[in-house]
């Protein structure tokens, strides 16, 4: 007997039709496909490609970036009740935030000699109490306190080819930052200058893209747009933290 009501419409005992089911779940499948990509940046790594790691990194990044903003679409948190998206999102983020960037760091030899294990370990300890922290974010989503993008940092560490003395002081740095109330701009959820956040960003994962698959080479102009991208959420995150509590 039908019941008179289309798959895609609330039924009165709060249960969703079908079609809206499907779509919540599609989303849930589309978060979970970031933790196969961190499995084959992890492999990348093992098997010696820096470049492909870091491809698949970034990858992962897109999805994370943009799974929220279909979330909310399809009202996942409403439809499956019984899957805690935030924790599903958070687990996956722990892998290729944290564990792959740290082997890739390891990997490389981005440490000095006999150090890679404690700052890899450093790496995975502080971004416990990052991903844990009920305070992570601030009233208006900046996230407080360095919020373990440590697949950020390997990009940087490996694209500038630093000393490892100077690549060691940068993960002791921000592994410290993680227990403060400096302020680190999230691109896809600070309302104010949102467009212009969300155009440095296309132009930052854009330049970052070029320098990983051109890699030793840095062409002039994919050069400066990756500085300046880099200089304007540096400056952001400085102007935020320098004007204190704010409401939302």
């Amino acid at each position: 007997m039908s019941s008179g009501y289309k798959d895609d419409e609330v039924y009165p005992t709060g249960d969703y039709g079908i079609l809206r089911r499907l779509s919540a779940w599609g989303v849930h499948a589309f978060t979970a496909s970031g933790v196969v990509l961190g499995l084959l940046a992890l492999l990348a790594a093992v098997d010696g490609d820096a470049r492909l790691c870091l491809g698949w990194l970034g990858l992962a990044l897109v999805v994370d970036g943009v799974d929220g903003t279909l979330a909310r679409r399809a009202s996942v948190k409403e439809v499956l009740p019984g899957i805690d998206g935030s924790v599903l999102d958070l687990v996956i983020d722990y892998l290729t935030y944290v564990v792959v960037p740290a082997v890739l760091m390891y990997r490389f030899g981005l440490f000095p000699t006999g150090l890679g294990v404690p700052l890899a370990a450093w790496i995975l300890m502080t971004s416990l109490y990052c991903f844990s922290n009920t305070g992570m974010k601030s009233g208006d989503n900046y996230f407080v306190g360095f919020p373990a993008i440590w697949n950020v940092v390997a990009l940087y560490l490996w694209t500038l080819a630093l000393n490892p003395w100077i690549n060691t002081a940068v993960v002791v740095v921000l592994g410290l930052l993680t227990f403060t109330t400096v302020k680190f701009l999230h691109p896809f959820r600070v309302r104010r200058w949102m467009r212009v956040n969300l155009l440095v960003s296309t132009a930052w994962l854009a330049s970052s893209a070029a320098l990983v698959a051109l890699h030793p080479a840095r062409p002039d102009a994919v050069w400066v747009i990756w500085l300046a991208s880099s200089a304007y959420y540096a400056a952001v995150c400085a102007w935020r933290t320098l004007r204190g509590p704010v409401d939302a």
